[in-house]
C-alpha cells in the first residue's frame, strides 16, 4: 500500500502492543505513520532476549481474543496466518496450591466441572450463575464499551445504569464469593485481575468480563514466541508503508500554542506531524516528553498522585531437561492471598511467602531452547518503587531471586540448581530504566473503579486538540486485547479529527 503524497501524518511513540495496533490501523486509513522507538527491538513490554540459545519473553505471554489481533490485518484484506501462527493452550492454566491441589482451568466444560466438583461439588451449580454473570459484564463492559473513548462524564453516565446492574462498585472477589463457597476457587475465578495490574480485592467486578473473554476466545501463544507476534504486526505495518524508527528514544513532544507539532528524538532527528500520539508511560509522557509546556507540567502531577499498580520481579532461566509434565501456564498459590495482596498493594512489603506465575513455553514450541532443554520464567508481583524504594539492582535483588528459584525447584521443579544453563532476573528497576514506567509499575494505573473509562487517561488530551493516549494508562486498561481496543479507540479518534 502506498500513502499518497501530501497525506497526512502521524507519529506513535512506543511500539508496544498498543501502539503498533494503532500504527496499523492509522496507515491502513492512509495516514503516513511513523513510529519511535527507545530500544533496539519493537514490543515495549512485549520484549525479547536470546541468550545461550534460550529464547526468553519478556511478557506478556497470554494471548487472547486473537480476534481482535486478526482484525489488524483485516483492515488491508490480509490474513494474520501470513506472519504468525498462534497455538492453542490447555489447559489455559494449572492452579497449584502448597498442599498439593491441583485445578486445571479451561474451557472443557465437562473437564472444568470436575474441576470445581474435585474443590467443591455444591459450587459447580454456583460457577454457572457467575459464567451468566461474567457473559453479562463482558457484553456490556468490553463489546459495547472496550473500543470506545471516554472523552466526557455524559459519556461516564451512559454507562452507568449498566454499571449499576452489575454491581460494579464490588471487587472481583467479593462478586465471585457470592457465586461460589470454596476458598480454592474462589481464588482460582479472580485471581486474573493481577494479569492486568489490579488486586482481586479492590479492582471493579466489571473485570470478571475476563473469565468469558478466556472462555469463548481460548489461550493462545505465538510460535517462537510473544515478540514473534510483535515481529509480525511490525511487519504488517511495514508492508502498508510505515516507518519503525528503533534505538532512537523521544525525549520532547514539540508544541506551539495549544497545538503539537511533532516530535524530536536523542539522537537529533526531530520531524512535525499533524498527530501525535503516546504509547509510552502516562507519567512520562506528560511530565518528560510535554514538560516544557504548561499542560505537561499540571497533568504530570495531578497523574503522579494517583494510584498505580504493582511491579513485577522476574525471573528467566534455562535447564536441562524437558518438563511435559508442567504445563504452558501455571499459577503457584501462597499459603496467603487476601494478606499477601494486602502486602503487594497496600503495605509495600516484600513478605517472605510467595504468589508465583510459572512461564513454560517450550512445552507448546520447543524451538524455544537449545535440543533438551526448556525455557521458563517465574515472575512474583511486588510492590512499586513508591512503596518499597529498596535497591534491586544490589543484593536484595539477587537475594529475592534465589528465594523464587528455591521455591520452584521445592514445588515443582526436584534438581533445578543442577540442571541450570543460564538465568537473569527482571526487576521494579529495570521498569523504569527500560520503559520509563513511573515507580516501576508493570501496568501503568491500578484498574481501580475511580481509575477506569472517564476516569483513566482520555484517548484524546482534554487541551490539546491532536495529542492522543494509547495503551495501558488509557481506557480501557492493561493486558492485549485492552491495549489493542484503547488502539481501536483512539485510532477512530485520530481519523475523524485529521479527516474533518
Amino acid at each position: 500500500m502506498t500513502v499518497p503524497s501530501g497525506a497526512k501524518r502521524a507519529c506513535v511513540i512506543g511500539s508496544g502492543f498498543g501502539g503498533l495496533a494503532l500504527a496499523i490501523r492509522l496507515q491502513s486509513a492512509g495516514i503516513a505513520t511513523t513510529v519511535v522507538e527507545a530500544r533496539d527491538k519493537p514490543g515495549g513490554r512485549a520484549y525479547v532476549w536470546q541468550r545461550d540459545g534460550f529464547t526468553f519473553d519478556a511478557g506478556p505471554t497470554v494471548i487472547t481474543d486473537p480476534a481482535c489481533l486478526q482484525e489488524l490485518w483485516g483492515l488491508s484484506g490480509r490474513d494474520m496466518g501470513e506472519d504468525v501462527t498462534l497455538s492453542p493452550v490447555t489447559p489455559f492454566y494449572r492452579l497449584n496450591w502448597p498442599d498439593g491441589t491441583n485445578f486445571d482451568y479451561s474451557n472443557d466444560e465437562a473437564g472444568l466441572r470436575r474441576e470445581i466438583a474435585k474443590l467443591d461439588p455444591a459450587d459447580v451449580e454456583g460457577y454457572d450463575r457467575f459464567l451468566d454473570y461474567s457473559a453479562g459484564v463482558y457484553r456490556e463492559g468490553y463489546e459495547k464499551l472496550g473500543h470506545v473513548a471516554f472523552l466526557d462524564f455524559a459519556s461516564m453516565i451512559k454507562a452507568a445504569p449498566a454499571l449499576a446492574k452489575y454491581q460494579a462498585w464490588r471487587s472481583v472477589y467479593s462478586m465471585v464469593s457470592s457465586f461460589v463457597r470454596s476458598p480454592k476457587l474462589r481464588e482460582a475465578l479472580s485471581f486474573h485481575t493481577l494479569l492486568v495490574g489490579g488486586n482481586p480485592m479492590t479492582t471493579s467486578a466489571i473485570y470478571a468480563l475476563i473469565h468469558k473473554l478466556e472462555k469463548d476466545g481460548g489461550v493462545w501463544f505465538a510460535r517462537g514466541g510473544t515478540n514473534a507476534l510483535v515481529a509480525g504486526m511490525v511487519r504488517q505495518f511495514e508492508r502498508l508503508g510505515g516507518i519503525v524508527r528503533l534505538n532512537d528514544k523521544a525525549i520532547r513532544i514539540d508544541t506551539l500554542g495549544d497545538r503539537v507539532t511533532g516530535v524530536t528524538t536523542a539522537s537529533g532527528w526531530s520531524e512535525t506531524f499533524d498527530a501525535v500520539a503516546s504509547n509510552g508511560d502516562i507519567v512520562h509522557s506528560y511530565r518528560d516528553l510535554l514538560g516544557h509546556a504548561p499542560r505537561g507540567r499540571s497533568a504530570g502531577a495531578k497523574l503522579e498522585r494517583r494510584r498505580f499498580s504493582p511491579s513485577l520481579f522476574v525471573v528467566h532461566f534455562g535447564i536441562r531437561g524437558a518438563w511435559p509434565g508442567i504445563p504452558h501456564h501455571m499459577i503457584l498459590f501462597g499459603p496467603r492471598y487476601k494478606g499477601l495482596l494486602s502486602d503487594i498493594y497496600d503495605n509495600g512489603v516484600l513478605s517472605s511467602d510467595f504468589s508465583l506465575y510459572l512461564h513454560h513455553p517450550t512445552v507448546t514450541d520447543p524451538s524455544l531452547a537449545p535440543e533438551g532443554c526448556s525455557t521458563f520464567y517465574v515472575l512474583a508481583p511486588v510492590p512499586h518503587m513508591g512503596k518499597l524504594p529498596i535497591d534491586w539492582d544490589g543484593e536484595a535483588g539477587a537475594a529475592y531471586a534465589d528465594r523464587i528459584l528455591d521455591e520452584v525447584e521445592r514445588r515443582m521443579i526436584p534438581g533445578l540448581r543442577e540442571r541450570l544453563v543460564t538465568r537473569f532476573h527482571y526487576t521494579p528497576a529495570d521498569f523504569g530504566r527500560d520503559l520509563s514506567a513511573h515507580l516501576g509499575s508493570a501496568f501503568s494505573l491500578e484498574p481501580l473503579l475511580t481509575q477506569s473509562a472517564y476516569f483513566r487517561v482520555h484517548n484524546r488530551d482534554d487541551t490539546i486538540p491532536n495529542l492522543y493516549f494509547v495503551g495501558a494508562g488509557t481506557h480501557p486498561g492493561a493486558g492485549i486485547p485492552g491495549v489493542v481496543g484503547s488502539a481501536k479507540a483512539t485510532a477512530k479518534l485520530m481519523l475523524e479529527d485529521l479527516r474533518g
